[in-house]
């Protein structure tokens, strides 16, 4: 997945690790980024007769693929994804910026009878998904769409073909894609995402389109495009089929414990053993059981439920879920983290953000905007800053000690 200041680092599913309401979606067609290399023709013509047996129909494959020609560029983005060495306390600032709480509170503003008919419907807490939307896709920005999402068929045909690790997933992709069309869910035109295939408001790959998404808004249609009830239903319905989420239980919460201690308890069971919440407050569910996780040694300790698991299951990574449950708190009003990671920056204000970014591109580095959302274009701003400066660890990490440096005019 290509992450840009309106995007974050790879996302959700597992295939991404090695390696959006977007608005009216702009209608343009497949295009042919270079002749087709030597061989993709003949795989081409073999690959049909696999769709065929699929049961995908001849008018949607030559309608898709008749001329399709491969996005060779795919595979100089798997290979040189970037790469920024965070450490947990950096990797969750930047996904719970203060952009992405002001603009969660706005979405949810926005969407509250969305929100509570979601809640009602799979039980699923509107922080976790307010959270989902803003780190998959900036809530729907349409800029985001526009100016980083490419056409997926030709990139999904090129892994397809010759992808060597993963081309037998990367096929059932591409058929998943050509179903959806076939299905009238889409067309090739609106179908565009990641370098990898992920589309829309919470990042679909097609087989969660074609076997998780639900018709939402009752339109007749399938769709992570456009209005977000389709892509937000389905996100929680995924939650809960695929993440076993708990309905009315929240994820977990910050503690305070004389040690670590392992196991799966009850939250009664804990506080008998002198693990009390770090806000003072009771837990609301004693019955209900979580793990302790102590990230790093010294930092914020929590208990954690089943449905921190859940989130997890969106994206194999701690950190991912960690940093979408805080946000999701952070949206609703909660506050940071109580005892800090060792080492660590308070996070950027949003106005911080945007003096930092206009800053870098006075000294000459792309942030690629700036609007105080921070991606992958301002992270390469700073490391190259960083670097040129002699400030270590040139690591892309926008916090307190580049903003004074910056302003020192270093």
């Amino acid at each position: 997945m290509k992450s840009s200041d309106s995007l974050t680092t790879p996302t959700r599913r597992a295939l991404l690790q090695s390696g959006l309401a977007v608005g009216a979606l702009l209608a343009q067609p497949i295009a042919a980024f270079a002749a087709a290399p030597p061989g993709f023709d003949q795989w081409r013509d073999g690959f049909r007769a696999r769709a065929l047996a699929k049961g995908i129909s001849d008018a949607t494959w030559t309608r898709v693929m008749g001329r399709i020609e491969p996005d060779m560029s795919v595979f100089k983005k798997m290979a040189k994804q970037p790469e920024f060495h965070e450490q947990i306390w950096q990797y969750v600032n930047r996904r719970a910026s203060d952009w992405r709480i002001i603009a969660g509170k706005e979405a949810l503003r926005k969407n509250e009878a969305l929100f509570a008919r979601i809640e009602q419907d799979f039980g699923v807490e509107r922080g976790t998904l307010l959270a989902l939307w803003g780190v998959e896709s900036a809530y729907g920005d349409p800029l985001v769409q526009q100016n980083h999402m490419r056409p997926v068929f030709p990139s999904l045909a090129a892994l397809a073909w010759n992808e060597p690790r993963r081309r037998a997933y990367w096929e059932t992709e591409l058929i998943n894609a050509l179903k959806i069309v076939d299905r009238g869910w889409g067309t090739p035109e609106e179908m565009r995402g990641s370098w990898a295939g992920a589309m829309g408001h919470t990042q679909w790959m097609p087989e969660v389109w074609l076997n998780v998404g639900m018709d939402y808004d009752r339109d007749g249609r399938v769709s992570p495009f456009g209005k977000p009830d389709d892509a937000l239903g389905s996100s929680a319905r995924y939650l809960v089929n695929r993440g076993k989420y708990h309905r009315g239980e929240h994820w977990g919460y910050e503690v305070q414990a004389s040690g670590a201690s392992s196991g799966n308890r009850s939250y009664a069971a804990w506080a008998s053993a002198g693990v009390k919440r770090a806000d003072g407050q009771p837990f609301p569910q004693p019955n209900a059981s979580a793990q302790m996780w102590v990230p790093v040694s010294g930092g914020p300790a929590f208990l954690l439920g089943p449905n921190f698991y859940a989130v997890k299951s969106y994206n194999p990574s701690m950190n991912y879920a960690l940093a979408i449950c805080h946000l999701g708190d952070r949206i609703l009003g909660g506050p940071p983290f109580i005892q800090p990671f060792p080492g660590s920056e308070r996070a950027l204000t949003l106005a911080e953000v945007q003096e930092m970014q206009t800053r870098l591109t006075k000294a000459g580095f792309d942030t690629g905007g700036t609007d105080g959302r921070v991606g992958n274009d301002t992270m390469k701003a700073v490391k190259d800053y960083q670097t040129r400066i002699g400030l270590l660890p040139a690591d892309g990490y926008g916090g307190l000690k580049v903003l004074a440096r910056l302003r020192q005019g270093g």
